[in-house]
């Protein structure tokens, strides 16, 4: 018989049990733990947890502990048939079993003392039943002094309902978590597919160096790597930092961009990092830095060559620890994003003047994409104002039927200082300007793009006389302009007239026509 104190005490441990399996403790931490305690409880040479392989029908041993760490470690690797044994006994009838001397018992299987060189003399064992049944037993052999007693048996029978239910969720959880990153994989790589069919849908352009930017934003979006996006002011590079985190497996997550040029020191760093109540004055509340509230997304440093040097060393110590400690705090806090950063600046240039830190510099430019200028990418000029033309009309809630071609030769001649940008707010300023179902004409552009053709037409000769430009009439200039404006629309949506039509504001049977005149028969599909 147990003494009053050995009974509480056992009723206290199966208590302190059951709360720390209600706190979702780390099983490969708690059920040795568990096991220990059962062993000391029960005063038992070993005690040890089996589960059932169904694929195999055969017990191992993934918990096991032993006053003798030889026969504990050759344990781990061991199997048994699943219906051998006293632990394959309580597995199959489902009822714990006590058994004092297994040598005189039938069910003993020797197979496991000559393995590991022990000798088992009583054991007690009881099924692990959960919810999808039995999944394994729970035994302990060898009571110090004597064989175990029915108490001893309760007792585990009454542990086993908790570890059985705990090792079950751990499964659970184990099938869900294993469940949720084959989908994130297979979505990622739908998404990385579907970049691969359809490019990157929000930036327009089909000139070789924009082909290559969509490679090197493909590749970047396939890896976790910290890319570094340069590019004059205007060329994009928010769009293709976006871009690379739609592409990738952090494509649920926020995207989050900070530009850095924009904010003093102290309010950079608490955009960042965040800041505690009283870090500074105004500081009325705690509050997230991005870098936290981008959890599983991505951060946008943009501007980055434009970051003071004190920043740019707390930033360093936040990419190489993946931690960040907030203004008015001590503790520093895990972060999980994936920081891509931009510039204007030459930063290696910025290294050489000492205005920028170089092993910063070597930390976010693993994989640097260039953005060319837009005089780099005339040819994507057309494809860019058909898009800015739609949306501003739109917007002005106007019908603006097309570009005229002179209007056209111009914006594709001009050479663009505000990249993208400059020919987007040109396009606005235009269809602003225009009256509705007018085309996009000479007119409604700004007097920057007009001015060089006029003094072109002006010049005149040391004796005064007027030299006019050679110029191409204007029929077979016109008819020029519209043959690669269709073809450059063919090519945009992979020869489908019907969506080409459409987009051109045309009929099928106009788009077709024009398709035999300019002999573009060849662009279809």
């Amino acid at each position: 018989m147990h003494s009053s104190v050995q009974d509480s005490s056992r009723l206290r441990l199966l208590y302190d049990l059951g709360c720390a399996f209600a706190g979702r403790i780390d099983l490969d931490e708690l059920i040795p733990l568990v096991m220990t305690k059962v062993r000391e409880v029960l005063d038992a040479e070993g005690a040890s947890v089996l589960l059932l392989d169904e694929a195999r029908q055969e017990l191992y041993f993934p918990y096991v502990v032993s006053e003798r760490k030889e026969v504990a470690d050759r344990l781990l690797g061991l199997r048994l048939p699943a219906d051998r044994g006293i632990a394959g006994a309580a597995l199959q009838t489902g009822r714990p079993i006590r058994v004092d001397d297994v040598h005189a018992d039938p069910r003993f299987y020797p197979g496991i003392d000559r393995a590991t060189g022990s000798t088992t003399r009583s054991s007690v064992a009881a099924p692990l039943a959960a919810r999808q049944g039995t999944i394994g037993v729970l035994q302990v052999v060898n009571r110090h002094g004597g064989a175990f007693d029915d108490d001893d048996l309760a007792f585990l029978e009454a542990l086993a309902g908790a570890v059985a239910v705990a090792i079950e969720n751990a499964q659970l959880y184990a099938r869900l978590k294993a469940s949720e990153e084959g989908l994130r994989a297979q979505v990622g790589a739908l998404r990385r597919d579907l970049v691969r069919r359809e490019g990157f849908e929000n930036i327009i352009g089909r000139s070789p160096a924009m082909m290559g930017v969509f490679s090197l934003m493909e590749s970047a979006a396939n890896s976790p790597i910290v890319v570094l996006i340069e590019g004059e002011t205007g060329t994009g590079k928010e769009l293709v930092a976006r871009g690379v985190h739609g592409a990738s497996t952090r494509a649920e997550g926020p995207f989050l961009a900070v530009n850095c040029a924009a904010l003093p020191e102290t309010l950079l760093e608490s955009e960042l990092f965040g800041h505690r109540r009283g870090a500074f004055t105004g500081a009325i509340n705690d509050q997230r830095g991005l870098f936290e509230a981008a959890a599983g997304g991505t951060v946008l440093l943009d501007e980055i060559g434009e970051m003071p040097q004190a920043m740019q060393a707390k930033l360093l110590r936040v990419l190489q620890e993946g931690e960040v400690v907030p203004l008015g705090d001590t503790r520093p806090r895990r972060i999980d994003v994936r920081v891509i950063s931009a510039t204007n600046r030459d930063l290696r240039h910025e290294v050489e003047q000492r205005r920028f830190r170089e092993d910063l510099y070597y930390r976010i430019a693993a994989f640097p994409i260039r953005l060319p200028l837009l005089l780099e990418r005339r040819d994507d000029i057309p494809l860019l104002t058909d898009r800015f033309l739609a949306a501003a009309a739109e917007r002005n809630r106007k019908r603006i039927d097309g570009f005229e071609p002179a209007a056209m030769e111009r914006l594709v001649a001009y050479d663009w200082p505000g990249n993208v940008r400059e020919l987007q707010n040109e396009v606005e300023r235009g269809v602003a300007l225009a009256r509705d179902g007018d085309r996009f004409g000479v007119a409604h552009l700004s007097s920057k793009l007009i001015a060089p053709l006029r003094a072109a037409t002006a010049a005149r000769p040391a004796n005064g006389a007027a030299t006019p430009p050679a110029v191409v009439e204007l029929r077979p200039a016109r008819a020029a302009w519209e043959a690669q404006h269709v073809a450059t629309v063919l090519q945009l949506h992979n020869g489908n007239v019907s969506r080409a039509a459409r987009a051109l504001g045309i009929s099928r049977y106009m788009l077709q026509r024009k398709m035999r005149d300019y002999d573009l028969r060849g662009a279809s599909s």
